[in-house]
C-alpha cells in the first residue's frame, strides 16, 4: 500500500510540474511575441505606445531619408490604406529601397513614430544575389555555371 501510496505522490508532483512548466513558458511566450500589424490595421485599432509589434508594407517611394549621422533612416511604410512613419537606426539589409517590401520589428513611441529595431526587406521569386548574377543553377547537378 505504501509504495502504491509513493507512485500516487510522484505523479501528482510530475503533472504539477509540467503545468508549471507550460504556464511558465506560455507566460514568456505572450511577453516576447511581436504581433503583426499593417498601417491600416495601425491607424484603425491603434497601438499602444512601447508594445513590441512588426509593421508589414511598403516603403513609400520618396520618403527614404538619411541623417547626418549616417545610420538614421526616417521613412513612411503603407499598405496603399494607410501611412505611417518610422525611423530605423543601423545598418539596413542590401534589399531594403523605396517601393520595396519591409517587415520592422520594433514599437510605437508617443508621437505616433514606428521606432525599428530590425528590418526584414522582402523580395520576389525573381531575386538573385550580386554574387550570383549572370550564373544558372542545374537542377539536375546542383551546379551552377554561367548563363547563356
Amino acid at each position: 500500500m505504501k509504495a502504491k501510496h509513493q507512485r500516487l505522490v510522484l505523479a501528482l508532483v510530475a503533472l504539477f510540474a509540467l503545468i508549471g512548466a507550460g504556464l511558465l513558458a506560455a507566460s514568456a511566450l505572450r511577453d516576447e511575441a511581436a504581433y503583426f500589424y499593417a498601417p491600416a490595421d495601425v491607424r484603425a485599432k491603434g497601438v499602444e505606445e512601447g508594445k513590441a509589434i512588426r509593421l508589414g508594407g511598403m516603403v513609400v517611394k520618396g520618403s527614404l531619408k538619411r541623417a547626418a549621422d549616417g545610420v538614421t533612416l526616417h521613412f513612411d511604410v503603407t499598405d496603399g490604406k494607410a501611412t505611417v512613419p518610422a525611423v530605423f537606426k543601423g545598418i539596413a539589409p542590401d534589399l531594403f529601397k523605396e517601393g520595396s517590401g519591409v517587415v520592422a520589428e520594433g514599437a510605437f513611441d508617443g508621437a505616433g513614430t514606428f521606432v525599428a529595431t530590425n528590418l526584414l526587406a522582402k523580395h520576389d521569386e525573381r531575386y538573385m544575389p550580386r554574387e550570383l548574377e549572370g550564373l544558372q543553377y542545374n537542377e539536375t547537378t546542383h551546379e551552377m555555371k554561367a548563363g547563356q
